[in-house]
């Protein structure tokens, strides 16, 4: 019913008192069950708070994000960066994903967040940024067998730009409705935490056009599995975007979520799912 600190109390030695230890040792396995439980709910709020709690304010351009973890804690994260001085209006934006799941991820997960977020004030372009979070979180994980791929892009409104770095992730999608036509922003890049050296590239866009809509996702969007065990696709991903190019940003997410989930149905998620969304808008 809930008090686990009560114990029974039977002395003989026949099959009650046996049970009697049976079930002391049952309640001793569900009050640590029960602290772990907590633990875990703690770390799920934690992470939770961890992740952007608003969009940046733009005339310019239009962004929302989301993560939905498949466990209490996951290893997926989104967010958004401050970058360049304020005149220039530029918005950073990173997504990441961790190797494995659960409490180990989650930790190497808000390390890479804080180190993303410390060295984006600090000068220097996307390919410096990520080069210098791949060292620290290199000797972080050294001999863990740890990883985790990210995509960082920064936003140029003004100059109607775009500028990445790709390191082991999946590219983004660049959606033009007035051709429609699918663009991917790719880029050589190896994953954070396999070698420290690694000298990332930047990659670099301009000419966007208003109306033109980036989606930044990891795998657990297109690997999304229902009950007869086939995938969500690429294909329907991007027949999202085609579909609901007209909406706003957070429209644009909420239809991929909405699908997502209608299309797993009772099914439980095998993988964090976390995606960004970004619209130029008139400027």
């Amino acid at each position: 019913n809930g008090p686990l600190d009560r114990k029974v109390s039977l002395r003989s030695n026949h099959e009650v008192g046996y049970m009697g230890d049976v079930i002391n040792e049952m309640t001793e396995g569900l009050r640590e069950r029960e602290e772990i439980r907590e633990s875990l709910e703690l770390a799920r709020e934690v992470q939770q708070n961890l992740l952007p709690k608003s969009v940046p304010s733009s005339d310019r351009v239009d962004i929302a994000g989301r993560s939905i973890y498949c466990d209490q804690t996951g290893g997926d994260f989104f967010d958004f960066l401050e970058v360049g001085s304020s005149e220039n209006h530029e918005i950073g934006s990173v997504v990441g994903d961790v190797s494995g799941h659960g409490v180990p991820s989650a930790l190497l997960m808000a390390t890479a967040r804080a180190l993303m977020r410390q060295r984006s004030l600090l000068p220097g372009g996307p390919a410096q940024v990520v080069g210098d979070v791949n060292m620290h979180l290199s000797r972080d994980v050294e001999d863990s067998g740890q990883f985790m791929t990210l995509f960082y892009l920064v936003i140029d409104p003004v100059q109607r730009s775009l500028k990445w770095v790709r390191a082991g992730h999946e590219p983004a999608v660049l959606y033009d409705p007035l051709r429609d036509v699918f663009e991917e922003l790719r880029g050589s890049g190896v994953a954070l935490g396999v070698d420290e050296n690694w000298q990332y590239r930047e990659e670099y866009r301009s000419g966007l056009l208003n109306g033109q809509v980036i989606l930044i996702g990891t795998d657990g969007i297109w690997e999304s599995r229902n009950s007869e065990g086939r995938m969500f696709g690429k294909d329907a991903l991007l027949d999202l975007i085609r579909k609901n190019a007209a909406y706003s940003a957070e429209e644009i997410l909420s239809a991929i979520i909405d699908s997502i989930k209608h299309f797993q149905q009772d099914v439980e998620p095998e993988d964090d799912i976390t995606l960004v969304v970004a619209k130029i808008k008139t400027g």
